[in-house]
């Protein structure tokens, strides 16, 4: 759902990375995913300061377009209380995991607040 009014505001050079696990990892399940962020800070979901927000992992789904809010769901998994690591159990297979940071509101900070990498669950 895009919400209306809804302008992303973007600290200047900032983005998200994943710490753990690196493109192209074999991991066994469950495994570490480790969230960094730079040039923005970490708030819980529900604090609207500027420049800050919290982590979402999405799995096999693409980064979420800017203003759009995050879905709650098996593939869009929030983080809203601001934590920077977290463990997942996945059947074995081949999974794109996508990091999206959004607002305090869950509103997707777009493409240029996300990161895909491909990971192997053996």
């Amino acid at each position: 759902m895009l919400v209306a009014g809804f302008a992303p505001q973007l600290a200047h050079a900032a983005s998200v990375n994943f710490a753990a696990p690196v493109d192209g990892a074999v991991v066994s399940s469950p495994f570490t995913v480790k969230f960094d962020v730079s040039g923005m800070e970490v708030k819980p979901a529900g604090d609207m300061s500027p420049n800050t927000g919290h982590h979402h992992l999405l799995i096999n789904t693409g980064p979420t377009k800017a203003g759009e809010v995050i879905p709650v769901d098996a593939e869009h998994l929030h983080f809203g209380k601001g934590q920077l690591e977290t463990q997942v159990t996945l059947p074995p297979g081949k999974y794109s995991l996508t990091m999206q940071f959004a607002n305090g509101a869950h509103q997707s900070y777009g493409p240029e607040m996300s990161k895909t990498i491909n990971v192997t669950v053996k």
